[in-house]
């Protein structure tokens, strides 16, 4: 049989998966046999980050290869670049890849547009129009029409966990696995090389594993999360205002975070056994000597840890992710490179293994092979969420993490080897004096470099002085229904969705 000179991709990307959510990363609860297998077949980047830690801006920066000051797309409320700003999936469509998209893009505003993809089965977290979402139609067309909110409840019900109102063979994750298997069966034999995007959203809330999977773990068996001393010396405005809107602020429930700990990993383990569906599907078509597979996420998810729930914050729950490359060739089993690394690598990456030429400075990132190979000099990586007065900026190196927060006026120095989970701010420590002016002086000179610099920092270069930001009073100021229906603009459809705002 012919194979394509060429390796094939496969993509696979998760919404809101920590790192330490893998067996093979030292987590002794989950199990995640299948992902442990792409750890030990392949390398596995201990210090890689989101760009953004937020949905929109992540995917902005892993599919054109720039930061969020190139990209000018800082929060999940702005748009991405137009077409002018090519994907890496135009780069391979135009290299002679075959190139199809499953599952969950959000790419904005057009949130079923191509943006390089030759073809796509859709499947929209909110799916604003039933009759363009592809899982939507179908779950219509198989008898599930009256499941209004597929994905899981939201609004008030967004952090509780719950079992999906889906059976197993309905369930997203396992919709986004078997479209996935029906395009890699499709090209066995094929002479194009192909490349595969396998998007999924889960473990993205609400936690909504399907059934019997909500009893693969149980809630007292559960670690409890971490609440570090001087608390709120280590939390930033964001932490404080998203707890709010996701219902989270009123007092810590530690049966309940156990809870939803259970049916996250179980989402995970659920991800995992799709991706093993995967795996045998290029066995068994003899694919898989000739497919880099890369398996990654957007960004993290707290999930109890500081009091917080959510994503956009630095803390490594938030911003560190998981980063795998398997490559066909067998190189760099079960290398755990410490190098920094993160989403703005990957379309370089996959330019690099296709064979398509690029200049240097049309990426942000660099290609991971390099990393792991010890020829790339990089030393650290950065991410971006929102700007201006709400600006979170942050810079990381395999030692130290350095974040400055704007709404706070304030800044964070976190020594990674020996306070691994971060417990301890040293930017008002003498001692760390020097270490605290490298870093601020890199996190301001790197955001120097792109355009609307100012929004960050004033005419010396220096952080950009803005009011600090406190929290309501009012326990209900900020509160929001984060509702979306398939159905939403029909004549039935609620229309109570937005910020709420309460009674005086």
């Amino acid at each position: 049989m012919s194979k394509p000179s060429r390796p094939n991709i496969l993509h696979i990307f998760t919404d809101q998966q920590r790192f330490d959510s893998l067996a093979a990363h030292g987590n002794p609860v989950i199990r995640t046999p299948n992902l442990d297998r792409l750890v030990r077949e392949g390398a596995s980047f201990q210090r890689a980050y989101s760009p953004s830690p937020e949905c929109v801006p992540a995917r902005a920066c892993m599919i054109t290869g720039h930061y969020p000051g190139r990209t000018r797309c800082y929060s999940n409320g702005q748009p991405m670049p137009d077409d002018s700003e090519p994907s890496y999936m135009d780069r391979l469509s135009q290299a002679g890849y075959t190139t199809h998209g499953v599952g969950k893009c959000h790419f904005t505003p057009d949130p079923y547009a191509l943006r390089g993809f030759q073809s796509r089965d859709t499947q929209e977290e909110l799916p604003r129009e039933r009759l363009r979402d592809d899982y939507a139609r179908h779950l219509v067309d198989a008898g599930y029409e009256h499941v209004l909110e597929p994905h899981g409840v939201r609004g008030e019900m967004y952090y509780v966990p719950q079992v999906s109102l889906l059976p197993e063979s309905e369930h997203p994750t396992h919709w986004v696995a078997d479209r996935s298997l029906d395009f890699i069966q499709s090209q066995q034999g094929g002479k194009q090389p192909w490349y595969l995007y396998t998007g999924i959203i889960h473990p993205h809330p609400p936690f909504a594993p399907p059934g019997p999977w909500h009893k693969a773990y149980r809630g007292p068996e559960m670690p409890l999360p971490e609440i570090p001393d001087k608390l709120d010396e280590l939390l930033c405005h964001i932490n404080r205002k998203q707890n709010r809107y996701k219902y989270r602020d009123r007092g810590l429930d530690l049966n309940l975070i156990r809870q939803m700990r259970a049916y996250y990993f179980a989402c995970i383990e659920f991800i995992d056994t799709q991706v093993g569906r995967l795996l045998d599907a290029l066995e068994a078509s003899g694919q898989l000597e000739n497919t880099l597979i890369l398996f990654s996420a957007d960004h993290g998810e707290y999930l109890g840890d500081y009091g917080c729930f959510g994503k956009r914050g630095m803390h490594d729950a938030s911003a560190r992710i998981p980063l795998i490359v398997r490559w066909p060739d067998g190189s760099f089993a079960g290398e755990r490179p410490e190098t920094p690394a993160s989403l703005v690598d990957l379309a370089p990456t996959f330019l690099e293994a296709a064979g398509i030429d690029y200049a240097k400075d049309d990426f942000d990132g660099t290609s991971l092979r390099g990393i792991v190979s010890g020829q790339s000099t990089r030393s650290c990586v950065y991410s971006h969420y929102n700007c201006g007065e709400n600006g979170l900026y942050m810079v990381v190196e395999s030692a130290w993490k350095y974040i400055f927060s704007a709404p706070d006026q304030k800044e964070y120095l976190f020594d990674l080897r020996n306070d691994p989970r971060e417990h301890q701010n040293l930017a008002s420590s003498p001692e760390h004096d020097a270490t605290l002016s490298r870093l601020r002086t890199q996190c301001q000179g790197w955001l120097a470099t792109y355009p609307h610099a100012d929004a960050a920092l004033d005419d010396s270069g220096q952080w950009r002085e803005h009011p600090i930001q406190h929290m309501p009073e009012h326990p209900d100021e900020g509160l929001i229904f984060q509702d979306q229906f398939w159905w939403q603009g029909t004549e039935n459809a609620p229309r109570r969705t937005g910020l709420y705002s309460p009674q005086s």
